[in-house]
């Protein structure tokens, strides 16, 4: 059976399709707005550097190496420099999701602004697509804006990579999207890698050398009737020692931490799928619908019925 982690599995509901900026050459002075309303937005940049704007006024340095990912679908601005008023910059605007689209240029998926020089601030950029609602629990995880810093050869081969997509072969929209794809999921593992405490506890919990076994086996066959002592039998601990780290690692006990996971994946297929309520019940854990039935209004406050009524309007 194929291993699938929580990371890869909320990544699952988001992709870029279509949807990329493959390559912007500005020269200053230069505002850019993101109007795509995109769940994410990666900006990666190559040469030169901006300052992020955000709609709560926060402002954010990036320069080159630096990867930021904008969690949020509010407007937001990358200026050429600290304090600058939108209007203030030669501006323009990214909207690759609106029936008139404008992310796409001369180039592949993307615009060209400016000379191509040394000078000049290169950036790579991606909007992304939500489909469904499993990429939520990810985006609950991640704050308004996170920074990391990508080694020179990473961005001399992303370049690289950019320019070879933009000659317009055939594929070219594909492989570009899959490289801001792979770009998106290494950005996210460098970032919880160096979160630390600020790292969800599932991830922190994957790195653990006695928690990984255990959530690893449940996350693989969430529909398994999974206890503490069987999660302890996989981790090849007490039950006792398993329930107490779990809970400090992981701020829960373990069968709370397994409902809410059953209760995240119910919500999504009761939305993204046509699954009935006892097939959902099966698929994450439980007998029947009843029970099923009874657990999911504990945790939501509706039932089954009642909850994806009300997300299909």
């Amino acid at each position: 059976m194929r291993s699938v982690d929580p990371l890869s599995s909320l990544l699952s509901g988001i992709r870029a399709e279509g949807s990329v900026v493959s390559h912007a050459v500005l020269t200053a002075p230069w505002t850019i707005r993101f109007a795509d309303g995109a769940p994410l937005t990666m900006i990666s940049v190559l040469r030169g550097g901006g300052t992020l704007l955000l709609p709560d006024g926060t402002e954010r340095a990036v320069g080159a190496g630096d990867t930021a990912v904008v969690n949020g679908s509010a407007p937001f601005h990358l200026a050429d420099g600290p304090g600058t008023v939108p209007g203030d910059r030669a501006a323009y605007e990214i909207a690759c999701f609106g029936p008139r689209a404008e992310c796409a240029g001369e180039e592949l998926g993307g615009i060209r602004w400016g000379a191509d020089s040394q000078e000049a601030t290169a950036l790579i950029v991606g909007a992304y697509r939500a489909s469904g609602r499993r990429h939520e629990r990810l985006l609950r995880a991640l704050p308004p804006v996170l920074v990391v810093k990508e080694d020179a050869e990473v961005c001399a081969w992303l370049e690289t990579a950019a320019a070879d997509a933009a000659q317009l072969s055939a594929g070219s929209q594909a492989l570009m999207d899959r490289l801001l794809d792979w770009a998106l999921v290494c950005t996210l593992r460098s970032w919880f890698d160096r979160a630390g405490a600020d790292a969800p506890s599932w991830y922190r919990g994957l790195a653990d050398p006695v928690l990984a076994p255990a959530l690893q086996a449940f996350h693989d066959r969430p529909a398994e009737a999974w206890t503490v002592a069987s999660l302890a039998a996989r981790a090849g601990v007490s039950r006792a020692l398993f329930a107490k780290r779990f809970t400090r690692l992981m701020g829960r006990p373990p069968l709370a931490y397994l409902t809410a996971c059953r209760m995240d994946e119910a919500e999504a297929l009761l939305t993204d799928t046509d699954l009935g309520v006892a097939e959902i019940a099966r698929a994450v854990g439980y007998a029947d619908a009843f029970g099923f039935s009874a657990a999911f209004k504990r945790h939501r406050g509706l039932s089954p019925r009642t909850f994806r009524a009300a997300a299909a309007v």
